[in-house]
């Protein structure tokens, strides 16, 4: 199991969060973010933020880092680990697992990441075999799409999606990201897409957007 920081914004959690943060970074990148996502009147919930595994990147020249995969050459869709994104999938799985034992069942679950961590919520998520509260996507894009198709889980062909993406993204460019929200509708998925004026980053504006998605979602799942 991965080393995980964690933070719950009230006593017995009715809902998680497995958020993945992105390449080079750890666990610790995105715990800020809660007081500013959460709104008062939401239900308890766990934040959970697992630190990836080290390994090396041969873009960066085989230096080590946390990285949930290797990448492999700057045109990032191209010439993909499938074997590390497929291994950080059990890890993933594991994950949602320690969640449903500890109390919260699948369909309360959210599946959180930006960057590298977002291409995993997406290829992960769409492929558990449970349904899933959400899953959300933030400056990432949609690895071994061709393959989505026929390995993707029944139970999450409605699942909620929200993704987003800064539009002069110099790292995940735009267009992959908008190049995955598309394969996605067509295979049928509903895709809450949002666009902003920035780099590979997060702003204000799409915590905003963030909180009110997550606060529907919060209350159809508690109805």
């Amino acid at each position: 199991m991965l080393d995980c920081v964690q933070t719950e914004t009230g006593v017995a959690p009715k809902f998680s969060v497995i958020w993945l943060h992105g390449l080079g970074a750890d666990g610790n990148d995105f715990g800020p973010i809660v007081p500013e996502l959460i709104a008062r009147d939401w239900p308890a919930i766990r934040f959970v933020f697992p630190h990836a595994r080290v390994r090396p990147i041969s873009v960066n020249g085989g230096a080590r880092m946390r990285a949930w995969y290797d990448i492999t050459g700057f045109e990032i869709a191209q010439r993909q680990d499938e074997a590390g994104i497929r291994y950080s999938m059990t890890e993933l799985e594991e994950l949602i697992a320690r969640e449903v034992e500890r109390g919260i069942p699948s369909s309360r679950i959210f599946l959180a990441g930006f960057s590298q961590g977002a291409a995993m919520v997406l290829s992960g998520g769409l492929r558990h075999a449970q349904r899933l509260a959400g899953i959300i996507a933030l400056s990432g894009y949609l690895p071994l799409a061709d393959a989505l198709a026929t390995e993707r889980s029944e139970e999450n062909r409605g699942v909620p999606i929200f993704m987003a993406h800064g539009s002069v993204d110099p790292i995940v460019p735009q267009p992959l990201g908008m190049l995955g929200r598309d394969f996605l509708r067509n295979l049928g998925y509903g895709v809450d897409w949002h666009s902003y004026p920035m780099a590979h980053q997060v702003c204000a504006e799409e915590i905003l957007d963030l909180r009110n998605w997550m606060g529907a979602q919060l209350a159809s799942a508690t109805d």
